[in-house]
């Protein structure tokens, strides 16, 4: 009878501690988590007689995954012009003057029924006094090529649930992964869209003036699978998981898709195994089935922690 009640007694913390947990957190939501759907100008940019205008979720750049929008028209009569190409190029520069980039669509998409050029940038570090933003970019009008820059701004990004990872794989390259989506979870499945890149380590010295575009180049890598596996990785939610969720693979949109399903609002931890076309694991290991109350979970080694 003793064992009973003790068990009993220990059943009862747990599920008291969690609902605790899940209290706190859902009174946290709607000031922690924020939730952009609208693409506002971030910043304008006037350069031989056109204007071009910079587009982003909330009208600002953020750490992490940011979608771009970006049009062009003719300054003096705000009329749309007709633009062949366009590129866009992200540069910080560091304190000691080093330049580097982040992963991003060098080559803007097309539009044309929606009327703007389209691309993302992910953004690997906030602006401060260590490094600063610039964007060059060029847009080709009549087979003449323009060019622009721009300092721009990037902020730490506050909703967790678009947190990413930047890691070495086994293979030597140095990769990336962002969280696109969902920005605000719901208990239950979710789809899960991130995306994945891959430095291109350039082969030659720069053969063009700053900035050589083949010197800040990066992938989408192709055909990988992210493996998945969420836990709740407070001591008193025991590193539990949950189940129906399906690991993330690419669709035509080149990002990755998958199904994470959280049964309760507070951490969780997105623990991945990165897997390339051959099935070989280049990053992340296998996290302990154990229920481990009272003991704070064991994560990947190639993880990505959220809160909602």
């Amino acid at each position: 009878m003793k064992e009973i009640l003790f068990f009993l007694t220990t059943v009862c913390f747990v599920v008291l501690s969690c609902t605790k947990e899940k209290t706190d957190y859902e009174a946290e939501i709607d000031t922690v988590v924020p939730e952009y759907k609208e693409f506002k100008e971030a910043y304008a940019i006037n350069s031989d007689g056109y204007k071009i205008s910079i587009e982003a979720l909330n009208g600002t750049f953020y750490t992490g995954y940011n979608e771009v929008r970006l049009e062009i028209t003719d300054s003096q009569t705000n009329e749309k012009v007709n633009v062949s190409a366009v590129t866009f190029l992200p540069i910080r520069t560091n304190v000691d003057k080093r330049n580097v980039s982040c992963p991003h669509r060098y080559d803007l998409i097309d539009k044309p029924d929606d009327g703007y050029f389209s691309g993302y940038a992910v953004f690997t570090d906030r602006s401060d006094a260590d490094g600063s933003w610039e964007l060059y970019i060029s847009f080709t009008i009549a087979d003449q090529i323009h060019t622009a820059k721009q300092d721009i701004s990037v902020h730490e990004q506050a909703n967790k649930n678009m947190n990413m990872a930047m890691f070495e794989g086994k293979d030597d390259e140095q990769y990336f992964i962002a969280l696109v989506s969902p920005q605000k979870p719901k208990v239950g499945e979710n789809e899960l869209v991130a995306g994945i890149y891959r430095f291109n380590k350039p082969n030659n010295p720069p053969s063009s003036d700053f900035p050589d575009a083949s010197q800040f180049s990066y992938t989408e890598v192709s055909d990988y699978t992210l493996q998945l596996d969420p836990r709740m990785p407070e001591p008193s939610m025991g590193n539990h998981s949950s189940p129906n969720n399906k690991d993330l693979t690419q669709r035509s949109d080149g990002l990755y898709h998958g199904m994470v399903n959280y049964t309760m609002t507070g951490n969780w931890t997105l623990n991945f195994i990165l897997l390339n076309q051959q099935g070989q694991i280049l990053r992340g290991t296998l996290v302990p089935t154990d229920f481990t109350p009272g003991v704070e979970g064991v994560k990947s080694e190639l993880h990505i922690d959220i809160l909602f």
